[in-house]
């Protein structure tokens, strides 16, 4: 099969049913437009600068701004986007892979699963169906309305905006996002947490999808085939997330690090303890000094749970939740980094018990290497540094040392 022939015949149709759904639905944009005229990246800055509310604006979509099915850019702002709940399959980027796919689809995608226990990304010929799903939707769109979730939560680990994307038709504001779920071309990706605004729009939008076999769930079609466990995974943790949101409610000491201001609020409670909500990164053990767990934020900009005993750490379960949500409990302090004086805070955890990890079991057998939001693939800049240097502690052995054998006197 060649992948340079456009892919589906039934793609346009496919298309126009998605368009008619969204527009005999209730698909509701909050707050008003902003006024014509484009937005300069001065007047960008300016509209992001508050946490007033959930429209950032209207953008000229740029040229060739599609990238793939969950990948757009847009001028004037400094970063590209992460479409919201969604999660399209990869698509074909170099010879080897499409060489190793025109071997045999069956032969492709099972080399592919045997390199991981964990789910895999990789390119699919439904990932490139997407693709040109999401080049049919924008054809002939000029601007896009750019809208958040929360208003906390802006930007993802890679600093790319969070982003649900509009496209005006027939006066109304379409949701992009929600349509591509309704096409099929994604799933409802809930691995970071539910919608909070549009949760039921997804949730009738991929049924809608499931029961017609549009996309991902067309069997005779070549894409991923364990949606199911996918999904179950991905609501366990959108499940352990919302939890969390419902404890916090009006308790300042409740911080999910996602938040543009997690750490101005960390530092309003130095010496405090707070419970924070992040997915636990990479672990750090040196030859002298405590276990540093690193929580997941900014790329550069984590925050560093401390373990002075290695054995509360074993004992807490966090190790086995390396790229899990997870509940930490802890005094913030402030560290300085003795290699190049800069101030950095802190969580330091003295008992297990202030750990909490999810019920459920993360899938895999415990080769997830990061906690990281899954990576751009369009552009390596959007992984640029921030403010805090990564930490220099060096890592060791990922276990703690024998525990010593009791002696009876």
């Amino acid at each position: 099969m060649s992948l340079g022939v456009r892919i589906g015949a039934g793609l346009r149709a496919t298309l126009t049913l998605a368009l008619m759904g969204a527009l005999t639905g209730a698909l509701v944009a909050c707050g008003g437009a902003s006024a014509g005229g484009e937005y300069d990246r001065g007047a960008a800055r300016e509209s992001l600068s508050t946490d007033a509310g959930l429209v950032l604006g209207e953008f000229p979509l740029r040229s060739n701004g599609v990238v793939d099915g969950d990948t757009i850019r847009v001028g004037g702002l400094d970063g590209s986007l992460r479409l919201l709940a969604l999660d399209t399959e990869e698509t074909f980027k170099s010879e080897r892979d499409r060489r190793d796919y025109e071997a045999g689809w069956e032969s492709y995608l099972a080399s592919r699963m045997a390199r991981t226990s964990r789910p895999i990304k990789v390119p699919t010929p439904l990932g490139e169906e997407a693709k040109y799903f999401a080049r049919d939707f924008f054809e002939g769109v000029q601007r896009v309305r750019i809208e958040r979730d929360h208003p906390r939560e802006i930007r993802g680990r890679f600093n790319r905006f969070l982003a649900y994307v509009f496209v005006e038709r027939d006066g109304r504001w379409v949701n992009y996002n929600v349509e591509c779920v309704r096409a099929g071309m994604s799933p409802y990706f809930t691995k970071y947490g539910y919608s909070r605004r549009f949760h039921d729009e997804f949730v009738a939008a991929q049924r809608e999808a499931r029961d017609a076999q549009r996309g991902i769930w067309d069997p005779s079609k070549q894409h991923y085939t364990d949606y199911d466990a996918r999904l179950a995974w991905w609501d366990a943790r959108a499940d352990f997330v919302q939890a969390f949101e419902r404890d916090a409610e009006g308790r300042a000491d409740f911080i999910a690090l996602t938040n543009w201001d997690a750490l101005r609020r960390l530092d309003a409670l130095e010496g405090e303890y707070v419970t924070v909500l992040a997915t636990v990164g990479e672990i750090r053990q040196g030859e002298r000094g405590p276990v540093r767990v690193m929580l997941s934020r900014r790329m550069f900009s984590d925050v560093p749970a401390v373990f002075f005993d290695p054995y509360v750490l074993e004992d807490s379960r966090a190790r086995e939740f390396q790229g899990e949500y997870v509940r930490m409990r802890g005094r913030v302090q402030r560290w300085t980094n003795p290699y190049n004086g800069r101030e950095q805070l802190q969580l330091r955890v003295d008992q297990a018990s202030q750990v909490q990890v999810p019920a459920y079991t993360p899938p895999g057998n415990g080769d997830a290497t990061s906690a990281d939001e899954d990576a751009p693939d369009d552009e390596p800049t959007d992984a640029s540094p921030t403010a805090t240097p990564p930490d220099p502690t060096p890592s060791a052995a990922s276990a703690a040392p024998p525990r010593a054998p009791q002696v009876t006197p």
